[in-house]
């Protein structure tokens, strides 16, 4: 799917263009486990919560804020200054990674900030961990996260913590 990005939506399109399924991504992860990096980007609240994929580094993107945005309906993230630099110290530029978020909008912001620091082989995962919501209003599933992503297409993960793969922000004092 690298480099199609037909009807993909415009929250999930990065400048490198390069694209996997939740799928896809797990099984380029398992041909090369030393050579390609995944990299979820998500809070520690979902990680803790959702779950996640024990072999990812854990590197969020940004942090949920606490105040609520009305015009937005919800309360907003806000991205962290130094994802980059704590990326920068389990891969290079030229590295292999596989960025994933919820749904594939957060990854494709922390994809586009990597490209922006000379970073050349961020790949989005545009189904993210959760997946899309189901759309069909007859379903007693619309709204839930059901449709697609690491957890629905079976690749395995874990609610246990991995704090020696988590690179959370520094705290401030």
């Amino acid at each position: 799917m690298s480099g199609n990005h037909a009807g993909l939506p415009a929250g999930k399109q990065t400048m490198l263009a390069l694209y996997l399924t939740a799928r896809q991504a797990h099984e380029k992860w398992q041909a090369d486990p030393e050579r390609v990096k995944i990299i979820d980007v998500r809070t520690p609240e979902e990680l803790l919560f959702v779950g996640h994929p024990a072999m990812a580094w854990k590197i969020p993107v940004g942090a949920q804020s606490y105040a609520w945005d009305a015009a937005k309906g919800q309360f907003p993230m806000t991205l962290l200054p130094d994802f980059v630099t704590r990326v920068r110290t389990v891969a290079q530029p030229g590295d292999t990674l596989l960025v994933m978020c919820r749904s594939g909008g957060r990854s494709a912001i922390a994809v586009n900030l990597l490209a922006k620091a000379g970073f050349t082989q961020a790949h989005n995962v545009i189904d993210g961990f959760e997946g899309d919501v189901v759309k069909d209003a007859d379903s007693v599933f619309v709204g839930q996260r059901l449709v697609n992503g690491w957890k629905n297409a079976g690749c395995p993960w874990t609610y246990h913590l991995t704090p020696e793969r988590m690179l959370l922000p520094q705290q401030q004092a």
